[in-house]
């Protein structure tokens, strides 16, 4: 899959996204790279900021961020329907952890 076209799965994920989350999302960014830092260690996507759970007295922050990692996916080796689903996976539980629900929660939610 070409970058242009793993964007646009990414941006599809995030025009589904129930009602109800995009209503508390707040103060996000979510972009495309192509690797993870070494600081990042291996992984498909990150979520880099403070939960909405635990904000309190919060304004004038920068936007929290989501990255989707492009090349980690593709290493995957997965067919390109199994690579949406992973890409959709990985989008649904970084927005997770922005709005505060932890992993065993999000595994519950099928968001893992």
């Amino acid at each position: 899959m070409r970058r242009h076209h793993f964007e646009q799965e990414v941006d599809k994920v995030i025009e589904a996204l129930p009602e109800w989350v995009l209503e508390e999302v707040d103060n996000l960014v979510i972009v495309v790279e192509d690797d993870p830092t070494e600081e990042q260690g291996d992984v498909l996507g990150i979520y880099e900021g403070v939960s909405l759970a635990e904000r309190g007295d919060y304004w004038g922050a920068l936007p929290d961020r989501i990255v989707i990692f492009y090349r980690p996916h593709l290493a995957l080796g997965l067919s390109t329907d199994e690579l949406r689903d992973e890409i959709r996976k990985t989008v649904l539980h970084e927005v997770g952890h922005h709005l505060g629900i932890d992993d065993e929660r999000l595994t519950e939610l099928g968001w893992d």
